[in-house]
This record gives C-alpha cells, structure tokens and sequence, in this order.
C-alpha cells in the first residue's frame, strides 16, 4: 500500500501526524507500506525573523495577542506529548521551509525521505535548530545518512529540486487539499489532518477489503 502524505516541516500538526500513522501502521506488521512524503507550505511568504518568537509572530499574523499564541501552542505542546513528541516552541527559530523541502526531495532520491522529514521536524519542534543556517541544513542532512557535498549543492543551488517541490504543491491543489497534514492512501481513499491512530487503522482496514 503506498501512502502520500502531503507536509510542512514547520506544521506542528504533521509531525503529530506522523507519529499517530505510524502507531497505526504498526498494527499491521505483515503488511508492506511505502510512505511518500510530498512538499507543501503552509506560507511561503515567510521570512527569518530576528529576534522574534513564534508566539509574537503567530499573533501578529493572527491579530490576537502573544498571550493567546501562549496559550494555543500549550495545547499543541500537550497534544504532542500525547504521542511521545517534545515541543518546544520558545525555542522555535522561524524559517521558510523551502530549502529543507528540496532537500528532503535530495532524500527522496536515495530512499531517505522519511529519515529526512523526521530529522526536520525534531531539529524544528524540539532542539530549536534554525533552519535559516545552510551549515545546519548540511549536519542535518549528514545525520539523516546524505553525502554533504550533495546537501550543500541543494542548498548552495536554489533551482535544484525546486520543480519538484512546486510540482507536488500544484498537485495538492489539484486534488484539493486544503491544509496539511493531508494523507492518500493508494489514491483511494484521502485522511485529513492529524487524526486519532484509529481513523488511520480503520481506512487501512476498508482498503484491505
């Protein structure tokens, strides 16, 4: 069964997704899946942000206050901890996603692609890597098992892998997602959003019949 799963690193709910597919999957050991990571920004728009947090950035593009981005991501915070994640959004370094999707498309070319988004997430959500630094793309991109030179081309060279990451996002328009996380299991059937473990089982189960 091959499952897309259309993402953006910096999306909270995608990883939180990730690990709920995941928990899923696992109740079909005997079965063979083949993920596919497919790029997608929530706001390509973005720029770095010095000296300022998510929460201020959030809020002033939401038009509430840094009280309530507070209080918002602490319930993203504990629903991440429901399924074994550590956020840590005061550390969190706002960065457009655009370079880490090229290469984890670089990843995807060497079966990697998994190991690559999971390594972006952590580095975004959890250790407060900014992902604005090409040095700290690299180290990523070595820990995810990638030959540095090439990393460093993808992100030295900004056309490389650039088709593809606008190739996969004019998809999602195709077929109409709305948001991310956005999964398609063998073109059949679609789940959107971080969903609990069991609507991921039982779309795998209807699919089996």
């Amino acid at each position: 069964m091959k499952i897309e799963i259309w993402s953006d690193i910096m999306c909270p709910f995608c990883y939180i997704g990730k690990r709920q597919l995941e928990t899923a999957l696992a109740e079909f050991p005997n079965d063979k899946f083949e993920i596919e990571w497919k790029s997608f920004q929530l706001d390509p728009t973005i720029t770095p942000q010095s000296g300022k947090d998510v929460y201020t950035f959030l809020a002033e593009r939401k038009g509430f206050s840094v009280e309530q981005s507070i209080e918002m991501h602490k319930g993203v915070t504990e629903r991440a901890k429901s399924v074994g994640l550590d956020y840590h959004f005061d550390k969190a370094i706002i960065s457009n996603s655009l370079t880490a999707h090229r290469i984890i498309h670089l990843a995807k070319t060497k079966n990697l692609g998994d190991q690559m988004e999971e390594i972006f997430f952590k580095a975004y959500f959890t250790d407060g890597k900014d992902l604005n630094d090409s040095q700290t793309l690299i180290k990523l991109g070595i820990e995810a098992g990638l030959d540095p030179k090439e990393v460093q081309e993808v992100v030295e060279n900004e056309s490389l892998f650039l088709n593809d990451v606008h190739s996969d996002i004019h998809e999602a328009n195709q077929i109409g997602v709305q948001g991310v996380p956005f999964f398609v299991f063998d073109r059949k059937y679609a789940v959107s959003g971080a969903q609990p473990v069991e609507a991921f089982v039982n779309t795998i189960k209807e699919m089996q019949k």
